[in-house]
């Protein structure tokens, strides 16, 4: 699918992803952004974007917004983005609930293109570096178990209802804002107490770290040139590396000019359901002609420079 001069709809565009999306797209097409702008940022929606905002759990929402006139959605869109949620039931059937309303409605009014941001957690432990057609899939988070219930329903309806859909399984994305993530907990923890900081788990915990430039690049290139209409192409999105939990507190720290003591919680995962170590295989992003520009570490002192320089200004 070329991506110029299109209708396209990005839900949860004022989100990490979203909004990076977003500012990739407006140039060449016309871009409306629905968000309810309950985890992302108003200001994060460039200005060459139409904002709705709305809650895409409420049905009157996805009939506004999903209009026979667009051409393509991206669902970035989720009422929790947690991993470890701390309502895990309501986490599951809201995504869920919210991905099937999208994709009837999609069906309703004959929309037939879709890309999906779906999750590594959908993988559970496995082997490494993991490919797209390992199976089974076996998550062990609630989260991961919700995109992998959204991955099914979007089969159905590539299968099932001539709906064209690209899936995108990722690694651990980065950008420069608050919020969730290792990152950014560790620069806050920092700037509160510079002299010691609290780590999950043992601190060896070693996942692939995507700046979200990349992702949102990578998300384009893979619309642009996976083709065949009517199917469901699904791509590991990340980097050929990895990173420890202990080096991105070395990393943050080197940052800001710090000599911290490091304490663990215990354990060789940060939470129920943390996956200690992934790293997906990226060969088939590679053979559509996509490569990541930035390690992992790259990714990681990226990030973590431009988090600092915003402490810093403000």
């Amino acid at each position: 699918m070329e991506l110029t001069d299109c209708q396209l709809l990005v839900t949860g565009g004022a989100g990490l992803v979203g909004s990076e999306l977003t500012r990739q797209l407006v140039p060449d097409n016309d871009v409306v952004v629905v968000d309810d702008l309950s985890n992302g940022l108003q200001d994060s929606i460039p200005d060459d974007a139409t904002l709705l905002q709305g809650d895409l759990t409420l049905q009157a929402t996805v009939d506004e917004v999903i209009t026979a006139d667009i051409d393509a959605v991206f669902h970035c869109a989720a009422a929790d983005k947690y991993v470890n949620s701390d309502d895990p039931r309501k986490q599951f059937e809201t995504n869920v609930g919210m991905t099937h309303s999208v994709l009837e409605r999609m069906d309703e009014v004959g929309v037939d293109n879709i890309a999906f941001t779906s999750s590594s957690t959908v993988y559970g432990e496995a082997p490494r570096p993991t490919p797209e057609d390992y199976a089974p899939l076996e998550p062990i988070s609630n989260y991961g178990a919700a995109k992998l219930s959204e991955e099914s329903l979007l089969s159905v309806y590539a299968h099932s209802h001539d709906v064209t859909v690209w899936n995108f399984r990722f690694a651990n994305v980065l950008g420069p804002r608050f919020g969730a993530g290792v990152v950014p907990d560790f620069v806050e923890k920092l700037d509160d107490n510079p002299d010691v900081l609290t780590i999950l788990g043992n601190g060896r915990q070693e996942k692939s770290f995507m700046a979200v430039e990349e992702c949102a690049d990578a998300i384009r290139h893979v619309v642009e040139h996976a083709s065949g209409a009517a199917t469901m192409h699904t791509y590991n999105l990340g980097t050929r590396t990895t990173t420890s939990v202990d080096r991105i507190a070395d990393i943050v720290a080197d940052e800001m000019g710090l000599d911290p003591a490091y304490e663990y919680t215990g354990g060789d995962r940060g939470w129920t359901g943390d996956v200690p170590k992934m790293r997906l295989s990226i060969e088939k992003l590679a053979a559509l002609g996509w490569e990541p520009t930035l390690s992992s570490d790259d990714a990681v002192r990226r990030i973590a420079g431009q988090l600092v320089d915003r402490l810093e200004t403000n």
